[in-house]
């Protein structure tokens, strides 16, 4: 199969590297926006080097993976959507619902695979909460608890164009909590605060937290963070009336025990997010791969994509208007 990635950046030269040793990928061409950045990529795993995204596309790939940042990637759709080929593409598809809209109408009239690139539904620990929940092994589910603090902030030109907190960092959350518990959010309240005034002057906030709603009556508590101390923390926890059990603990969980006689674990906390889910990014390609080769169903599709945007915008104005929002009032 032969391969074309836009995007050369963090996460796409992780997706190069990854996409180079599936044994279903036998040639991978690359292109972004910074050239030398793309030659650099293209020469380390042996891939051909292309100037331009239509180039690609007409280079005869027979699928695409976006890695590019967020304003380009709606545009890629729709040439994905023009060309006929099967897309991969990190989130979110848009940071508005019109063009995310319209993105998915032209992928359901052209008729093509795309995978949206929430990869924590790829993560063992994720997959194994879901089946818990699914099965009747944690009961009713009564609250579920997610979290994702980053180590450290964005550059404030990437905040700039972020979309905010909701939309870049929480989306994850809203995406992988009714994937969990198998209910859609239907109300959100949140609120914020922006600690270093570098955030608020882009309108953003580098605090973050919502209470979720979801259809049947569970509630959810969502955390964000853009800075801590001790590493990258992305945890989810979910209470039933049978069982309690967690996600992301372990020895590196950037987290310390004040309780007297606790014992430090001694392992650094995850770096980054590349350190803490490297091998659900593998496996999300993987499945993309394979989706591709056997014609089958995406695993996260374009409508999953646009629920989880609805909800940070739902979210976003909730704490904008000090009032809760119900999801239907903005999507």
């Amino acid at each position: 199969m032969h391969i074309g990635l836009v995007g050369t950046g963090k996460i796409g030269a992780f997706h190069a590297e990854g996409l180079a040793q599936l044994s279903g990928v036998d040639r991978l061409s690359v292109v972004d926006i910074d050239p030398r950045r793309a030659a650099d990529v293209a020469r380390r795993i042996g891939a051909q080097l292309v100037e331009t995204p239509e180039a690609m596309f007409k280079a005869g790939v027979d699928a695409v993976v976006i890695a590019a940042a967020t304003p380009a990637h709606a545009p890629l759709l729709h040439m994905a959507a023009d060309a006929g080929i099967p897309a991969f593409c990190e989130k979110p598809i848009a940071l508005d619902l019109a063009t995310t809209d319209a993105v998915i109408d032209h992928i359901t009239r052209a008729g093509i695979l795309v995978q949206i690139g929430f990869q924590r539904r790829f993560d063992r620990g994720y997959r194994a909460a879901r089946e818990a929940a699914s099965t009747g092994l944690l009961g009713d589910l009564l609250i579920v608890r997610v979290a994702t603090h980053d180590p450290s902030p964005p550059s404030m030109d990437y905040v700039a164009v972020s979309g905010g907190v909701w939309r870049d960092q929480t989306i994850h959350d809203f995406d992988i909590a009714p994937w969990v518990v198998g209910k859609p959010v239907v109300e959100v309240y949140a609120d914020g605060h922006a600690n270093a005034p570098e955030f608020a002057q882009h309108d953003d906030i580098d605090a973050a937290c919502a209470v979720l709603r979801f259809d049947g009556g569970t509630l959810g508590i969502v955390s964000g963070t853009r800075v801590d101390a001790r590493g990258y923390d992305v945890r989810m926890e979910v209470f039933g009336t049978h069982d309690s059990i967690a996600v992301g603990w372990d020895g590196r969980t950037p987290m310390r025990s004040v309780e007297p006689g606790a014992v430090a674990s001694g392992d650094p906390g995850y770096r980054d997010f590349i350190d803490r889910f490297g091998a659900a990014y593998r496996a999300e390609l993987q499945a993309f791969v394979a989706a591709v080769r056997d014609r089958t169903d995406s695993l996260c599709t374009v409508h999953d994509a646009r629920n989880a945007l609805a909800v940070a915008l739902a979210a976003d104005r909730s704490r904008r208007e000090h009032r809760p929002v119900r999801i239907d009032e903005v999507g």
